[in-house]
């Protein structure tokens, strides 16, 4: 299994919209490098969801139900982008906020640290481990 981070401003595409929604095609990537991620991901993987912008924190996590396919909003026939389909598992009682891993230097080579713009990132296991106990998970 790995670990993963997305992100989204919460204009776009809320938690609780998420919440509501059970389960999402994760559409709009269009950087290389976070499609890249997204092919990497298995179902059963999971990942943070990540408000950024306003208030940024980890809000809780999801799971890969459906691994990469096609991005059904891009009309080209040459279309290099993709989509995986997320399911709520479950929401943070404390939600980690990004001044809280920016101040801890256990978290300096984390993706969201060192490189705050790209929208989907792995997460080494011992970081997503400590996110988790800092979360307090409900």
């Amino acid at each position: 299994m790995a670990y993963w981070l997305i992100k989204t401003e919460p204009g776009s595409y809320s938690w609780d919209r998420m919440k509501q929604d059970i389960t999402t095609m994760w559409d709009g990537v269009r950087n290389y490098q976070a499609r890249n991620n997204l092919k990497a991901m298995k179902k059963g993987d999971l990942a943070f969801f990540y408000h950024s912008i306003k208030d940024p924190a980890i809000q809780g996590i999801v799971q890969v139900t459906k691994e990469f396919y096609s991005d059904p909003t891009v009309e080209d026939d040459k279309n290099p982008w993709v989509v995986v389909d997320f399911t709520y598992q479950i929401g943070f009682k404390h939600k980690v906020t990004l001044k809280e891993l920016k101040a801890d230097p256990t978290f300096k080579d984390l993706a969201l640290v060192k490189h705050s713009r790209l929208s989907v990132m792995p997460v080494a296991k011992d970081l997503w481990d400590r996110i988790i106990a800092m979360s307090k998970v409900e």
